[in-house]
């Protein structure tokens, strides 16, 4: 049996989240008054090990900025009572000079810190996008900041749309000693062929970078169900052009709850892998978010 890991969770509380708990906002993965709720650690572990999930790595849940280390030190607490989350990633304003002091503050809150995201995502459509412009990965106070990721020993979760990959290809260039994980498998956001095939040559251009890892996450984003040819297309190309050893599987729970609960999910990944062999199916779930978010091994039942 392979032990499953997490590598994509968040947990909310309403009252730290102005898009859950104030006015309704576009957001990227489409209406969501069914997931304006609390949703806490004791609910996502149950969903979670009853899945046969054994770890699992928080990713931040865009809390006001400057609250970034104000939603660590809550982890931090959540992990205490519960054991869970396994690992964090935060956030930290990375267009600010103090970005680094930010980071450096929060790793002294809790030995759980791995790495940071914020996110660069620009699309011509403006409900999909996040960032204020397609190149902001190239300015200079971020990428100061992101090189001061290699004295902490973080990494930091890239997450931009095809149009962007070359550029995030040079991006991570210039920094090989960090590693650079590709949320939601760079976010293929339709199925018509031109733009799978740009999402596909970009795919291309990130895998030849070897401080790139995918994970394989927020495949209903864009479609808003469990699409199963969507996830065997977006399976077999990550494999195809990183390798089994830079890939790794996530829920992006709670958000898909909007169309799906969590065992339909994992089936549908368990299904787009079960061609491959064992030893490829237990990189994707376990070995790979293991090694690159530094998880202790799991001892399988």
């Amino acid at each position: 049996m392979t032990d499953i890991v997490d590598a994509h969770h968040h947990l909310w509380r309403r009252a730290d989240l102005p898009w859950l708990s104030g006015e309704m906002v576009p957001r990227i993965f489409g209406p969501y008054e069914p997931i304006r709720r609390d949703y806490l650690a004791a609910e996502y572990i149950a969903e979670a090990t009853a899945c046969g999930i054994t770890s699992s790595v928080y990713i931040q849940t865009n809390w006001p900025l400057d609250r970034s280390v104000d939603e660590v030190r809550w982890l931090s607490e959540v992990h205490a009572e519960s054991g869970w989350p396994t690992a964090v990633v935060g956030s930290a304003d990375l267009f600010a000079a103090d970005a680094a002091d930010v980071m450096r503050r929060q790793a002294a809150v809790t030995p759980l810190m791995r790495g940071v995201r914020l996110q660069l995502h620009w699309h011509e459509r403006p409900e999909f996008r996040f960032a204020s412009a397609p190149d902001r990965m190239n300015d200079p106070t971020f990428r100061r900041n992101i090189a001061a990721l290699a004295d902490l020993g973080w990494l930091f979760e890239l997450q931009v749309f095809a149009g962007q990959m070359a550029d995030a290809a040079a991006f991570v260039a210039a920094f090989p000693t960090t590693t650079f994980v590709l949320v939601h498998a760079g976010m293929p956001d339709s199925d018509e062929p031109s733009r799978v095939d740009e999402w596909t040559r970009g795919m291309r251009r990130l895998a030849g970078e070897p401080n790139v890892v995918v994970k394989l996450t927020g495949q209903g984003t864009f479609v808003h169900r469990v699409d199963q040819p969507l996830i065997d297309r977006v399976t077999a190309t990550c494999l195809s052009l990183f390798g089994p050893e830079r890939c790794m599987w996530g829920s992006n729970f709670p958000v898909e709850k909007i169309w799906t609960e969590l065992p339909p999910l994992v089936s549908a990944w368990q299904r787009a892998l079960s061609p491959y062999p064992q030893d490829v199916r237990e990189d994707v779930f376990s070995r790979t978010a293991r090694r690159v978010y530094g998880l202790p091994s799991a001892a399988l039942p």
